[in-house]
């Protein structure tokens, strides 16, 4: 009788155990941190299909949806810098029901253009320096199935797809890499944007390959980004996968394990 109220014991610690420890590990996600996986390629060559990250939900305080219960102690921006010009944040979509990854381009009462590819901020254009050309397989890539937009087009099925890119910096010197697949593409010349007040500007750095704030939400685009949708920074990535998916250790990059996000 003992030893089965022993066993009994042993279980119910067991239990109590998972129990705190999945009690511990939601809060951790909901107030702290939460893991993104990127899933396709507008934030190349920043950012690859398959990269992992945890998204930083502090870095601003907590909004709408980095926080979206009640047991945040802290809303808005009581505490918790303001995101900057070049962060690349995570956020929910205005209109449907996804996450985004983009980077931080136009803050509040800013005004941004595209003129031949060249951001304008404030109508001061940010400077960009050739690099060597970022080069991948031309094949479907992530779970969107999507071939990448390749400089040297037309490219065959295995061959080698070359992108154009360059070292952006940014007006106040922030400066990241981006990616050009050509001249004359969609989006490379915009009407000039003001960004409203408690709204941000957001592009990908893979320029042509990605629909960002210089794309209507009519027209499946992010439009202006509300501080209540974002939730977080992304600082660093953890690890990345090439492969089709993340458990696949075989196929994990070895030079991008807590790589820092520029």
């Amino acid at each position: 009788m003992a030893a089965a109220a022993k066993k009994k014991d042993g279980i119910w610690e067991t239990v109590k155990t998972v129990v705190y420890a999945l009690l511990i590990a939601g809060v951790f996600r909901t107030l702290f941190f939460q893991p993104f996986w990127i899933p396709s390629g507008s934030m190349k060559d920043t950012l690859l299909i398959g990269d992992f990250l945890f998204v930083n939900k502090m870095a601003y305080g907590y909004s709408r949806y980095s926080c979206p219960f009640a047991i945040c102690p802290f809303s808005g921006r009581i505490w918790g810098a303001e995101p900057e010009r070049g962060d690349v944040i995570v956020f929910r979509h205005p209109t449907q029901n996804t996450d985004f990854i983009k980077r931080v381009v136009g803050l509040p009462g800013d005004s941004i253009q595209m003129r031949n590819g060249v951001l304008y901020v404030n109508g001061q254009a940010a400077t960009l320096e050739p690099e060597e050309p970022f080069v991948e397989v031309y094949d479907y890539q992530g779970p969107q199935r999507n071939l990448p937009l390749c400089s040297n087009r037309p490219v065959g099925l295995g061959g080698e797809c070359e992108h154009e890119r360059f070292t952006e910096t940014l007006p106040g010197g922030v400066e990241h890499s981006v990616l050009n697949a050509g001249d004359g593409l969609q989006n490379d010349n915009t009407a000039v944007f003001v960004v409203p007040e408690g709204q941000y500007f957001v592009m990908g750095d893979n320029r042509d390959n990605s629909s960002d704030s210089r794309v209507p939400r009519t027209r499946g685009g992010v439009g202006f980004v509300p501080y209540e949708n974002i939730i977080g920074r992304a600082d660093r990535i953890m690890f990345s996968s090439a492969g089709e998916r993340m458990v696949y250790f075989w196929t994990w990059r070895g030079d991008r394990f807590f790589r820092a996000v520029e």
